[in-house]
C-alpha cells in the first residue's frame, strides 16, 4: 500500500520520523517479495513501514518465523514522504553496537584485521576493532573485484585464511551488517602508473595472455593488459586472433586510447618489418 490520493496525514506522520528513530509497529502482511509490510504505532488506518528480507530479525525466534500480527522495533533507514514508506531494519535494532560500529567508519580509513573465511564471492575479514558479526565470521568483507588490480583464479591465490591484512574501508552495507573492504585501494594502481607515462602512439613491448573471439588480451605491465581488437587496421586482416597470434606470444603493439575513467587500453599490433640488407 502507498500513501493515498490526499492523505496528507500519512505524508505528515513519515515527515517526522527521521533516519535511525526506532520505530515500533506490528506485522500487517508479507509482500510477493517476502518484505513485511508493518503498521506503525502512530498511525493505524494502514502500513507505512516496510522490512525487506534482509533487514529481517537474524535471531531466531522463539515461537518460529515471524508471523502476521507480531510486535517489532526497527530502526529506519530510509524515509520517503512522497511514496508513502518508511524502509526499516530490524537487524540494526538488534545490533546496536555493531550499527553504531559501522556508522563510526569513514570511507578510506585503514582498518586491520584476519582473513576468517575465504569464499566464492570473497574474503570475510574479522577486525581489530569492533564487535563481531552476529551471523557472519567476520565483520569485514572485500568483494572479488577489490582484491587485487591484477588478474587472478581464486581469492586463495591472493590470501590465506589466519593471515592479517589492512583494507581501506569502502562504504556501510546495511543489508548485510558489514564494513566493505578494498584491499586493493591499499597499494598502487598500475593502471594509473602506466596511464601517466604512455601517450596515444607510443610502442610498448608485451606478451598475450588470452584470446577472445573479438580479439586478443596484451599484458603490457605488471597488472596492466591491453586489448588488441580482431579487426586491427594495421593487421592483415585474420578470421580468429589465433590466425595472427598466440597465447605466450611476445608483441609490439601501439598505444591507440587510454580510456582512463573506463579502466580500458586499447592496442593496436605493430607489424616488425623485416630487416632487408
Amino acid at each position: 500500500m502507498g500513501v493515498e490520493v490526499g492523505d496528507q496525514a500519512a505524508r505528515e506522520f513519515l515527515a517526522s520520523i527521521r533516519v535511525g528513530d526506532l520505530c515500533c509497529g506490528t506485522v500487517a502482511e508479507f509482500t510477493g517479495s517476502r518484505a513485511v509490510a508493518v503498521t506503525l504505532d502512530g498511525f493505524p488506518a494502514y502500513p507505512l513501514g516496510r522490512v525487506s528480507p534482509l533487514d529481517q530479525s537474524w535471531r531466531p525466534y522463539p515461537a518460529g518465523p515471524l508471523q502476521v500480527g507480531a510486535r517489532i522495533t526497527a530502526e529506519a533507514t530510509s524515509v520517503d514522504p512522497d511514496e508513502g514508506v518508511a524502509w526499516l531494519s530490524m537487524a540494526s535494532a538488534e545490533n546496536p553496537e555493531l550499527w553504531a560500529f559501522l556508522k563510526s567508519l569513514r570511507p578510506g580509513e585503514i582498518l586491520g584485521g584476519t582473513v576468517a573465511a575465504i569464499e566464492r564471492f570473497g574474503v570475510f575479514v574479522a577486525l581489530e576493532k569492533g564487535p563481531e558479526h552476529p551471523v557472519f565470521p567476520g565483520v569485514g568483507f572485500i568483494s572479488v573485484p577489490e582484491l587485487s588490480w591484477q588478474r587472478f583464479e581464486s581469492a586463495s591465490d591472493l590470501v590465506s585464511v589466519g593471515e592479517r591484512v589492512s583494507c581501506a574501508f569502502l562504504y556501510f552495507d546495511t543489508w548485510n551488517g558489514e564494513a566493505r573492504l578494498s584491499l586493493r585501494a591499499t597499494r598502487p594502481d598500475p593502471f594509473e602508473t602506466l596511464a601517466d607515462s604512455v601517450s596515444v602512439g607510443q610502442t610498448l613491448q608485451g606478451q598475450v595472455t588470452k584470446l577472445v573471439p573479438f580479439g586478443a588480451f596484451v599484458r603490457v605491465a605488471d597488472g596492466v593488459e591491453g586489448l588488441v581488437r580482431l579487426r586491427d587496421p594495421a593487421s592483415p586482416p585474420v578470421r580468429a586472433p589465433e590466425e595472427a597470434v598466440q597465447v605466450g606470444d611476445g608483441v609490439s603493439v601501439v598505444v591507440i586510447e587510454v580510456d582512463r575513467e573506463g579502466r580500458r587500453l586499447s592496442l593496436s599490433l605493430r607489424r616488425v618489418q623485416p630487416d632487408v640488407r
